[in-house]
């Protein structure tokens, strides 16, 4: 974890990248169909390089276990990334189901974390976030698989907006304390 010194050391940066995160936000929750698919578009891609890499890796590394399930790793990989990439409506069905999973569970590191930093000002912004990402979460789960296309998209502009707005809200509280201090 950083030091407080450290966190006020780099908080332009730590703002710009809550700005950032508010306008990739606004962007997705304008254009959340788009939004759903290019997600479903990068990952398929991802998956196909990692499984071609895979696959070199179980012909490079001899005496590193089996070739055979280094192979059939790489090949599921790829696989999954074909069908990310040409079969886009299943894709969106079932990336929307694993959002909301690790919405839910982010959340619930967010609300942990936001209690062990309690004393910090503005720790509650922090907690604030954890329970919006809960929600959020819980939301992608009660109207899964039916609205998939478009609430991915929506719900990760949202989050993608109050996490960025958190972020930015946290160095302003550290400059605070440190001049009470």
């Amino acid at each position: 974890m950083e030091t407080r010194q450290e966190l006020r050391q780099n908080s332009g940066w730590i703002v710009g990248i809550g700005i950032l995160l508010v306008l990739l936000g606004l962007f997705a929750i304008a254009w959340p169909i788009f939004t759903t698919f290019a997600i479903n578009i990068m990952l398929g891609w991802l998956f196909i390089v990692g499984g071609i890499g895979q696959m070199v890796y179980a012909f490079r590394s001899h005496g590193a276990g089996s070739t055979a399930l280094k192979v059939l790793l790489g090949l599921i990989y790829f696989g999954v990334g074909v069908l990310l990439l040409f079969n886009p409506w299943a894709g969106a069905v079932s990336l929307t189901l694993v959002v909301g999973i690790f919405f839910f569970i982010d959340g619930a590191f967010r609300v942990v974390t936001a209690f062990q930093v309690k004393p910090a000002p503005r720790w509650g912004w922090m907690l604030f976030n954890g329970i919006v990402t809960i929600i959020l979460g819980i939301l992608i789960w009660s109207q899964w698989p039916f609205n998939a296309p478009w609430i991915l998209g929506l719900l990760v502009g949202i989050g993608l907006i109050v996490s960025g707005i958190s972020t930015m809200l946290f160095p302003a509280a550290l400059k605070r304390s440190s001049s009470v201090e």
